[in-house]
């Protein structure tokens, strides 16, 4: 049995343990918090700390647990951290702080859901999710662990902080689940509905993003304002859309021009295809008012058809598995299939005779052939770095929850799928968007449940 075709949901929504995630929560959000594959990063130098550190009081009740002033300090400073390094401009300290007050808050009150549920994450699955952490940080565990030493950071608290993030991440799946299930009927009319209709199906859209901190008053509303309609009418006018939001926004894919990427209409948020629906390529929209601010829309490309294609393209590859345990550490794992895809390369082993010798995998008899697969049928971290092989090629070693994959794509095929295949398509499709409209619900029952007290302005 090959087990790494089980793609680990939880492993993945680890994001908010980065510092990326603070600052994510500062721009406009398409998708709910969880998001699989996103990376969890380690600051790369110790955050520093203008002024003397206040006494440390609270600042917010949430049911009987209580926010203090030095945990919301820490979460503004990565915020800013993380934005300082993306280039970004940094929001004034108390629009930062208020949006990580309100990001807190929702954690906490979802964490108590998550334990009157029952739901534990024990230490080893913590340890699972640190070797996660460290593959996306390309360093082994041993290396996190010194890397959070020489930043002055806490291994018990990183590893507290994973834990919550895991039991949040199961609490989230499990409620989302529950409400999204599609029935072959809904995926069926949605084939024909795409069958019939070739609509818009794919758009990419650039953003200038003038943002409205969560508390501002009617004059400063007003003021961003009329910030974003000059922003518009110079748009409007012709002046370099790209150029416009490098100067002007004050999200993150500034430095792409403001590109959000060809995505489906259904990938964006329903009030940008509502304000660009009926606009050709190079038609401008806005201001559009979000919760994260006012948008300045332009439709840079589209593409017609259907959501589900025909065809998919599928890979052939084998691998060799090196597991990790007490008696083989990953490093060591690493250090053993990067000397094997060097004889490999040299031509001094063959790949399939060192598969059947080595690997730990279900597919070593077969000379670690996996078969033709089609996407999403790996864990992500193998099928990212399977993906960026050509037929032939050997990836460098490869951690994923499993143990240590030394990976070569042998050949890729455009394959016709069945009428079977092309359901299961729709059916994640619509899954994927009922998904966005659970968590958003789901996320608002809890927080109204929540008892929330305000105490001391934080300092």
């Amino acid at each position: 049995m090959n087990t790494h075709f089980s793609r680990p949901l939880l492993v993945c929504c680890l994001w908010l343990l980065s510092a990326s995630v603070a600052a994510q929560s500062l721009r406009p959000a398409n998708r709910p918090s969880a998001l699989p594959g996103a990376a969890v990063t380690v600051p790369t130098q110790r955050i520093a700390q203008s002024g003397p550190q206040p006494a440390d009081f609270i600042v917010v009740v949430v049911n009987s647990e209580p926010i203090t002033n030095n945990e919301l300090r820490a979460r503004v400073l990565r915020a800013e951290q993380q934005l300082t390094q993306q280039g970004v401009a940094v929001p004034p300290r108390s629009d930062v702080a208020n949006r990580m007050i309100d990001l807190m808050i929702n954690e906490r009150a979802q964490l108590q859901v998550a334990r009157d549920s029952g739901i534990k994450v024990d230490d080893a699955q913590v340890d699972m999710a640190m070797q996660t952490v460290a593959q996306q940080n390309q360093v082994s565990v041993e290396g996190l662990r010194r890397r959070l030493q020489a930043e002055g950071l806490s291994l018990q608290q990183f590893r507290n902080d994973l834990r919550d993030q895991l039991m949040l991440a199961r609490i989230r799946e499990r409620e989302v689940e529950s409400r999204t299930r599609v029935s072959d009927r809904e995926a069926d009319q949605f084939l024909s509905e795409q069958s019939s209709s070739s609509p818009t199906v794919g758009i990419n859209l650039g953003q200038i993003l003038i943002a409205v901190p969560e508390k501002a008053s009617e004059s400063q509303v007003a003021t961003l304002r009329a910030r974003a309609q000059r922003a518009f009418e110079r748009a409007q006018k012709g002046d370099d859309f790209a150029s416009l939001a490098a100067e002007l926004s004050d999200s993150p894919d500034k430095r792409q021009g403001g590109q959000l990427g060809l995505r489906p209409t259904e990938r964006y948020p329903e009030l940008f295809i509502d304000a660009v629906r009926n606009l050709p390529v190079g038609g401008v929209a806005g201001p559009v008012r979000s919760g994260a601010g006012f948008h300045i829309l332009k439709v840079l490309d589209k593409k017609q058809g259907s959501t589900v294609s025909d065809t998919v393209t599928q890979t052939r590859a084998r691998h060799i598995l090196l597991r990790v345990g007490p008696n083989q550490s990953e490093a060591a794992a690493r250090t053993r299939l990067s000397q094997v895809r060097k004889q490999v390369l040299d031509g001094k082993a063959d790949f399939a005779a060192v598969a059947r010798e080595l690997s730990a995998d279900g597919s070593a008899p077969n000379g670690g052939d996996l078969g033709w697969a089609s996407p999403g049928q790996f864990v992500p971290e193998f099928e990212s770095a399977m993906n960026a092989l050509a037929p032939g090629q050997i990836a460098e070693p490869v951690t994923s929850r499993f143990g240590v994959h030394l990976i070569q794509v042998v050949e890729r095929r455009q394959a016709k799928l069945t009428q079977n295949q092309q359901r299961d398509l729709a059916r994640a499709a619509l899954r994927e968007k009922k998904q966005d409209e659970a968590y958003s619900q789901w996320a608002q029952e809890v927080r109204g449940r929540a008892y929330v007290e305000f105490r001391e302005p934080p300092q």
